[in-house]
């Protein structure tokens, strides 16, 4: 795990991919930060002495320009951190300017796109894919027909929905491309860290976050990267197997969905769709 790495971490601007960016840095590591707000994303960058990139993940042609000045920035990069997320405030659906439910764009779709723009580089780099999922997609099936909640909307179940679909992407991704030399993993931060993530007001993930017990019971974001810092400085194949869903650094069985190779397919095939131009 001692050579040096090209490690792009999206969301790196705060909570884990910030702790997740520290801690690969201080390890002699070429962190490059992709984050939302630009104040928040020079500072960590900054403070790094890493490249730094704002892009908003609700407009896709915004991913489309990150992707492509990646590609040309980058001939190899050997880890795609896709960190990036939130959890809506809002108690009804919002859609973005591509038409998409915004948790749905922002959480899966975007990072969907940004790795598929980059699965050249990706893939000559020999580089790993790594997906920020979350305990909460044992809550929730998804439905291929709804993807966007336009039947049904409720704030967590929308954020759930994106966990569950980054490891049928995690699985998929590897399907396809590890032949080619690209590993794909997926893993969860925790039960409950204490992050900016969580503590959005407005939605019961909001109230329960900012509870006592939750005080108590969270975690901080350095834990909750350790696990992320654990795959982008490993090798697949040698430290971990590609593929699987981790947490606390292991192999941990995802909801039964999750292994449903015909619906990881399928949700590849749409994705491509709702991401074309």
């Amino acid at each position: 795990m001692g050579t040096s790495k090209v490690i792009v971490i999206t969301g790196a601007s705060d909570g884990i991919g910030a702790a997740a960016a520290r801690s690969l840095a201080k390890a002699g590591h070429q962190v490059v930060a992709v984050g939302r707000s630009p104040d928040k994303t020079n500072r960590i960058a900054a403070e790094l002495g890493a490249d730094s990139y704002v892009a908003d993940f609700a407009d896709l042609g915004a991913v489309r320009a990150l992707g492509a000045t990646l590609q040309a920035k980058y001939p190899q990069i050997d880890v795609l951190a896709n960190n990036a997320g939130g959890v809506s405030s809002a108690r009804s659906r919002q859609v973005t300017v591509d038409g998409h439910e915004r948790t749905f764009q922002v959480n899966y779709l975007a990072p969907f796109l940004l790795t598929t723009l980059l699965l050249d580089t990706l893939t000559e780099s020999g580089a790993t894919v790594i997906s920020t999922s979350s305990v909460g997609h044992r809550l929730i099936r998804i439905d291929l027909s709804d993807l966007d909640s336009e039947k049904h909307y409720r704030g967590v179940d929308a954020y759930n929905k994106t966990k569950l679909a980054q490891i049928l992407f995690t699985r998929e991704l590897d399907r396809r491309y590890r032949s080619r030399g690209l590993a794909s993993v997926a893993f969860s931060p925790g039960l409950a860290i204490a992050s900016n993530l969580a503590r959005q007001p407005g939605d019961a993930n909001g109230r329960i976050a900012q509870s006592a017990l939750f005080t108590r019971m969270a975690s901080g974001p350095e834990a909750g990267a350790d696990t992320l810092v654990f795959l982008a400085q490993g090798t697949a194949g040698e430290d971990f197997p590609a593929g699987e869903y981790f947490a606390k650094r292991k192999v941990t069985r995802a909801s039964k969905q999750a292994y449903d190779a015909a619906l990881a397919a399928q949700l590849w095939d749409r994705s491509v769709a709702m991401t074309e131009p």
